[in-house]
């Protein structure tokens, strides 16, 4: 080993940008190896270790030996007068590390040396890669496209390499080589050829980014995003709140004339992104969320989670959205299910519902007055839970009927069976035909 080794270290430490001791402790671990491999076959189990000089860069081997009064391998055991010198105290059969460097371990170990550094110098990078990129999971990051393979685009960010993948691609974008964009370093995995880095595009967390990207007041914490509802490529809507008196949240996202919103509108290759006001309310939160649409009313359902939104005739199509993309993210956005109806519609509904409750008051007034003058007929049920009534069967009533005596009522469409006062069964009446057969009562 030359003394310029450590020199030569530095180096290659600097051109790959990884520490200089990553690469030194790699080394001494192969030169362990190496070390092992001069005790030949099946050697007992021994404690080694090596050390490099920090000067001349020369590798010193120290390994655990016996001692013993007479030795019969120096590679294992030490004379007792010679390991007193190392350690005064020593005694027979004791173990101590001593250095046992081979008298050509030198050429040995500029070989391994050599070797690891040509050989293992893209895992120590990319370890030194996972240990720089573990703490920035969930960040945005500035990466540049380099190649496109088996449809994942492959990223790179400095002297990392991130993947972005077909599902976290966003269909309306075309990506090609050179090309600059901002990704969400969405996971960082550690597998056995080394870290992988997970990139996206589709992410909601992208927005969030942007947005504290280009937004102080999100940043800092004055003006907070409570949701989020994105359709990739499309169209997304944020929810804002101000954190702050005095401040417009709604303001601070879009900026003057503009311009912040539309700097992530540019980011994102002309997705849409409506930033509507976040309440606590949800009749005030679902109609800011169907912005731009004007609502009229918002009537909750609580028990199904669900809203029927009530919009100018005019408005109809906007608050629905094409293909029904406006509505679709207001639900995603405020977690409410929601219906959309014109206030004419509205109006129709609540005109044909009042008629149909007028039918049917006047439906019971005409069968309250037939009952009340309606002339009552007792019948006992028969066997098979039925009674008879103009040579019809009715029924079947429930078996602990059975024998008893019921009354009858008729209108001219239902027949109505009472027990103690009680009605207890209705059915409507069997129309008579000229081909039925009579069925005498018994």
């Amino acid at each position: 080993m030359k003394s310029d080794f450590y020199a030569a270290i530095s180096q290659i430490a600097a051109e790959h940008g990884i520490p200089k001791e990553a690469i030194i402790e790699v080394i001494e671990k192969a030169l362990v190896t190496a070390y092992r491999r001069t005790l030949g076959n099946n050697p007992p189990p021994i404690e080694i270790s090596v050390r490099l000089d920090p000067t001349t860069g020369a590798a010193h081997v120290y390994a655990e030996k016996q001692v013993v009064d007479e030795v019969f391998d120096e590679r294992f055991e030490i004379d007792y007068e010679v390991a007193r010198q190392i350690k005064p105290d020593v005694e027979l059969g004791e173990t101590i590390v001593v250095e046992s460097t081979p008298n050509d371990f030198g050429r040995i170990a500029a070989q391994t040396a050599k070797q690891v550094i040509l050989q293992g110098i893209k895992e120590i990078e990319r370890e030194h890669i996972y240990g720089e990129y573990m703490d920035r999971e969930g960040e945005l990051v500035t990466a540049t496209v380099q190649r496109i393979a088996k449809g994942n685009v492959i990223l790179e960010m400095g002297k990392a390499e991130a993947i972005l993948p077909p599902k976290e691609q966003v269909e309306t974008d075309r990506y090609y080589h050179g090309q600059r964009l901002k990704v969400y370093l969405m996971e960082i995995r550690r597998e056995e050829r080394g870290p992988r880095l997970i990139a996206s595009r589709t992410h909601k967390q992208l927005i969030l980014r942007l947005f504290e990207m280009e937004v102080p007041e999100i940043y800092n914490g004055t003006v907070e995003i409570k949701s989020i509802a994105r359709e990739p490529g499309l169209r997304t809507k944020t929810a804002v709140v101000a954190r702050q008196e005095g401040i417009d949240p709604v303001g601070s996202c879009v900026g003057m004339r503009g311009i912040r919103i539309q700097n992530i509108v540019n980011e994102l290759n002309g997705e849409k992104i409506d930033v509507v006001q976040w309440s606590s309310d949800p009749k005030e939160f679902i109609a800011n969320a169907l912005s731009p649409a004007q609502v009229v009313e918002v009537q909750l359902r609580e028990d199904e989670h669900a809203a029927t939104v009530i919009v100018p005739d005019k408005q109809l199509s906007l608050a629905i959205g094409k293909e029904g993309q406006n509505v679709r993210l207001a639900a995603k956005l405020t977690g409410w299910r929601i219906d959309i109806k014109s206030a004419s519609a509205l109006l129709d509904e609540e005109r044909a519902a009042a008629e149909a409750r007028e039918a049917a008051d006047a439906e019971a007034l005409q069968t309250e007055v037939a009952l009340a003058t309606a002339k009552v007929e007792t019948r006992k049920v028969r066997p098979d839970g039925t009674v008879v009534y103009q040579n019809h069967h009715y029924g079947p009533l429930s078996d602990d009927l059975i024998g008893v005596a019921v009354q009858l009522r008729a209108t001219p469409n239902k027949l109505y069976i009472y027990r103690d006062d009680r009605l207890i069964a209705s059915y409507i009446l069997v129309e008579d035909h000229l081909d039925d057969e009579e069925i005498e009562e018994e």
